[in-house]
């Protein structure tokens, strides 16, 4: 390495910060910053939607690393900055308070979460992304009222989750007529969903908000079947987009994320994408994925950083999705990826656990559980290794005999 090697990484959450440990570890002893558009150290985003809510939660960041941590591996941090410009040609991040000369680029920029149109001007309307955003919806939470969630995916059932524990009436709003479709599937996600019913959560499938009551501070949404539901609080969890503006006539292709190869690399050769920002062919699957979870992250800002500092021998990032969640004291975990020949292999789907297998053919792809702690991580090795299905109802009823010896 000489004076001139430069690693820089835009994005100062879990993908940036491991993609920094990681280059260290591989040997680089160029020079590291890791530029994040907030001043707070990087933290944990996940717990925010789930233990930061919690009535009993503890109220702090779960930080990621230290300043002596990072200290400790000569890594520069340019906090509180936002890139706002990418000059391929010249090899330079642009932000709002300077630039950054580069060797070597990881974008790990996350996504954004997609805002309420309407509701700008409205106090107690929030997203949950930011640590701010979560100590302003857990202090609303703290405050009591009514609570309506647009949107019925995870961020959004565990912010109703936190709300029930506390007593509060809650109503969720799901344009879809089933939610999670995408993440579990149609059926998967009418039973996950039922769990709203039995913990006293509202859930409005089928129907848009098409405004908000209130002068200063929310006090209705209104939905676009006429219905009315008074608000103290709302929280939209209503999707994201990958925060990949900023890279316009960069020459860096974006399409639904920045669009990578097998190894991370973008359409620039010396420019790597990882976390929920990268857009890349999972070989494992034959398919392009995007994967916002905290897993993915933290394996893809590593392997992005170590092929971007050892470009004679790049390694693919091949990987089985991971995702997991917890609403109303139960743990919902999925592995893989889902079809229409699924089968509940343990417990049931209207009991407080069960283990369901999908299949394409005759292989094992995915596996979704409910309470399943002891199960996940076997399918996923199952999964990555393209066990057969048979293998996999071998394992579930071995599982099944030994509970029942027990």
């Amino acid at each position: 390495m000489n004076d001139l090697d430069h690693l820089v990484i835009v994005g100062a959450s879990l993908a940036g910060v491991r993609a920094a440990e990681a280059a260290r570890s591989e040997g680089f002893t160029g020079s590291i910053t890791l530029i994040g558009d907030e001043v707070h150290l990087p933290y944990d985003r996940p717990s925010l939607s789930k233990e930061f809510l919690e009535p009993q939660g503890e109220t702090g960041a779960i930080l990621l690393s230290s300043h002596d941590s990072l200290r400790d591996l000569d890594i520069t941090l340019a906090l509180g900055e936002t890139a706002i410009r990418l000059d391929g040609d010249r090899q330079v991040v642009v932000t709002d308070r300077g630039g950054y000369a580069f060797s070597s680029l990881v974008i790990a920029t996350g996504s954004s979460p997609i805002m309420l149109p309407g509701a700008e001007n409205l106090d107690g309307v929030h997203v949950v992304r930011t640590l701010e955003d979560a100590r302003a919806v857990r202090s609303a939470l703290d405050r009591g009222g009514d609570v309506v969630v647009i949107g019925g995916g995870f961020i959004g059932a565990e912010v109703a989750s936190a709300a029930r524990k506390r007593g509060l009436t809650v109503s969720i709003v799901e344009a879809a007529e089933v939610p999670l479709v995408r993440a579990v599937g149609a059926d998967m996600g009418v039973v996950l969903s039922s769990l709203h019913a039995k913990f006293g959560t509202e859930l409005l499938c089928g129907t848009g908000v098409v405004g908000f009551e209130g002068k200063d501070h929310v006090e209705a949404v209104v939905l676009s079947d006429g219905r009315r539901i008074p608000a103290d609080l709302v929280v939209a969890g209503v999707g994201s987009r990958p925060a990949a503006g900023w890279l316009a006539d960069s020459g860096v292709t974006v399409d639904n994320g920045v669009v990578c190869d097998e190894y991370l690399q973008t359409s620039l050769p010396n420019v790597y994408a990882a976390g929920d920002v990268a857009s890349w062919h999972n070989s494992l699957f034959d398919r392009r994925m995007r994967i916002e979870h905290f897993m993915a992250a933290a394996e893809q800002g590593a392997r992005a950083a170590r092929n971007a500092v050892t470009r004679e021998a790049p390694e693919p990032y091949v990987t089985v999705p991971y995702f997991w969640s917890d609403w109303y004291g139960s743990r919902i975990q999925f592995v893989g990826i889902t079809t229409e020949d699924y089968e509940v292999v343990s417990g049931g789907l209207g009991e407080g656990h069960f283990v369901v297998l999908f299949r394409s053919d005759e292989t094992l792809v995915g596996a979704l559980t409910l309470n399943g702690q002891r199960h996940i991580m076997k399918y996923r090795r199952m999964v990555e290794q393209k066990k057969s299905y048979a293998e996999a109802l071998d394992f579930a009823a071995t599982r099944k005999a030994a509970v029942v010896a027990n």
